[in-house]
């Protein structure tokens, strides 16, 4: 029962430190990057990464109980959350930024069309 512990523990510890470092990498790429739209995309799917392996970490390390039932909950929350808060903050940029068509190629809605059909 000890060793079952010991590994579970190991493990845990392992996803957090993942976790941890996902979340180093993260700042250390976001702050490279210049343009917001590339910030925000590495940003979210970072963030969501490097969270859900540290809850991951933690419910291994807590076992099965209801403590690991809200931390699912809180992770369910936060993957649902965190991609949605990310387009919405996006799309406020894209409407927003009078210099978007330096940065990216905008298509208007009879271009975007042509993709959609194709």
């Amino acid at each position: 029962m000890e060793t079952i512990n010991l590994i579970r523990h190991i493990l845990g510890c392992g996803f957090i430190s993942l976790g941890i470092i996902i979340f180093f990498i993260e700042i250390f790429c976001v702050s490279k990057l210049h343009y917001v739209l590339d910030r925000m995309h590495f940003a979210g799917t970072g963030d969501t990464l490097a969270f859900a392996f540290t809850i991951l970490g933690s419910i291994i390390i807590n076992g099965i109980d209801y403590s690991s039932l809200k931390l699912v909950l809180v992770l369910t929350f936060f993957w649902f959350a965190s991609p949605v808060s990310s387009h919405l903050i996006s799309r406020a940029v894209m409407k927003t930024d009078p210099k978007m068509e330096e940065h990216v190629k905008v298509y208007d809605e009879e271009e975007s069309k042509k993709f959609i059909e194709e």
